[in-house]
């Protein structure tokens, strides 16, 4: 997962604005207890941090893999 899509996986799932602050507030046990973004900055993949954000979130296990690059908005 590119950066890119990262961060259309969250504004698909969370909305534009929203994806944003929970990119900058959620702390996300599964890595290290970081928000995503503090993750992201440290170099964590963003499929990682992705799915991080799906546990947290108790997101279904079939939009783990993000968004397709391919559909539709």
């Amino acid at each position: 997962m590119k950066m890119s899509e990262f961060w259309r996986s969250m504004e698909d799932e969370f909305g534009f604005g929203y994806a944003r602050v929970v990119g900058d507030h959620t702390v996300l046990d599964a890595v290290g207890s970081r928000t995503a973004n503090e993750a992201l900055d440290d170099g964590v993949a963003p499929l990682r941090v992705w799915q991080a954000v799906c546990r947290q979130h108790d997101l279904p296990e079939s939009r783990w893999l993000g968004t397709d690059p391919g559909e539709p908005r």
